[in-house]
């Protein structure tokens, strides 16, 4: 019985990133900004240029601000009308989580925001991994109709959490795909495919990037002119390590 063929999605922080990753052979990207806060919505004009440029499916993160996942009122709008954006640019997906306070899945406010969505594909982002119970909120996430997880399995890399991914993965059978995500590397990404069972994986393979300025302004020394990107030779390493893998156990 042959291997499905490994997913590999790369979390984008900019446009740049987003091309960078296609280049590299990425199968989807994840369009954020603000990646040291754990990201948040990029903006419209971000969404338009990558929907416009990328020739692979591009899902937009959909989270007004960093800090926890309970929303507001006002945070919940803003999440519609950034569904509803994508939605009209015709972007393959959006990823979405909401959690109530005391760490349960916000079906509430999640159905609301799938329901937005239409026909768009649907990740159920990392909040998942802040919620009181795993198992209890995969099946929280399964009722509402989303086509993945993205997980660490609750630790704070997916190679920590492979062994709870596993688990998950047995759990969520063939109603929903597990994404394992979080610390991800050429050097381990096949260990946690192997070890965890998740077909689908997410990887940021971000480096410096170096600015070309040559003057400074002193005065601003907390400040860095460079910026972190998607590095395309990491997600070329990262595909050829799945592609060798994928070849040598007959996936298709």
């Amino acid at each position: 019985m042959s291997t499905p063929r490994r997913v590999l999605e790369i979390a984008s922080n900019s446009v740049a990133s987003a091309l960078a990753a296609q280049q590299g052979g990425a199968d989807r990207i994840e369009l954020f900004d603000n990646l040291a806060e754990g990201g948040t919505t990029p903006s419209q004009g971000s969404i338009a240029v990558a929907r416009d440029r990328l020739q692979i499916p591009l899902f937009v993160l959909i989270r007004p601000r960093p800090g926890d996942f309970l929303y507001t009122a006002l945070e919940t709008e803003i999440m519609l009308r950034d569904i509803a954006y994508c939605r009209a640019l015709g972007c393959d997906g959006v990823v979405i989580g909401a959690l109530e306070a005391d760490g349960g899945i916000d079906t509430v406010l999640c159905r609301e925001l799938v329901s937005a969505a239409g026909p768009l594909g649907i990740t159920f982002h990392r909040a998942f991994d802040a919620a009181r119970d795993l198992p209890a909120a995969l099946e929280q996430v399964v009722t509402l109709g989303c086509q993945r997880i993205l997980s660490s399995g609750g630790q704070a890399s997916a190679l920590a959490g492979a062994d709870t991914l596993a688990a998950l993965v047995a759990q969520a059978g063939d109603r929903i795909a597990m994404m394992a995500g979080a610390g991800i590397t050429a050097a381990n990404i096949m260990e946690v495919a192997e070890r965890s069972g998740c077909v689908e994986l997410h990887a940021s393979a971000k480096a410096t990037q170096r600015s070309a300025m040559h003057h400074h302004n002193p005065a601003l020394l907390g400040l860095s002119p460079d910026w972190i990107a998607t590095d395309v030779a990491q997600v070329s390493a990262l595909r050829a390590v799945l592609d060798n893998r994928d070849n040598r156990d007959g996936g298709s």
